[in-house]
């Protein structure tokens, strides 16, 4: 650190524009940089308290109801009988933030599901709600309408 900067891997990650053009992503990872720091060390937070929204499964899941905000934190719902959240699949069709809002005229009451994969034209419409499994992979481009 005490020459300027640190040293860290490059990591190149393949990338298609919307255009159909190839790029190439050029990254860091910042946890990479521990090395660099003398008695440094790790710390486990548990999914209850470190909620990523890395895709838009995921935040079909913060938005839904079964989360409630407490003192800024995002807390399980009591409403939810099980201790852990549902599987989300979304495909493709909900890839982009744009995409996901434009299905969605509201997002879902999920408080009892249990697993949810679409795949497809699919849309929800405004008071859905979405009990245990739930599997929506519509045939030959048709558009779904989930009312």
């Amino acid at each position: 650190m005490d020459k300027g900067g640190m040293e860290l891997e490059v990591i190149a990650n393949p990338k298609m524009t919307k255009d159909g053009l190839s790029v190439l992503q050029l990254e860091t990872a910042a946890g990479a940089a521990i090395r660099h720091f003398s008695n440094a060390c790790g710390v486990n937070v548990p999914r209850s308290r470190f909620l990523p929204v890395k895709n838009c499964s995921d935040l079909l899941l913060i938005k839904s109801d079964l989360y409630t905000l407490d003192q800024g934190r995002l807390v399980l719902s009591e409403d939810r009988l099980f201790g852990t959240t549902p599987i989300v699949k979304l495909d493709d069709h909900f890839k982009k933030i744009r995409d996901f809002q434009g299905r969605f005229k509201n997002i879902p009451n999920v408080i009892d599901l249990d697993h949810l994969t679409v795949s497809g034209n699919v849309h929800f419409g405004r008071n859905v709600t979405l009990r245990g499994t739930v599997i929506s992979e519509p045939k030959f481009a048709q558009k779904i309408q989930v009312l």
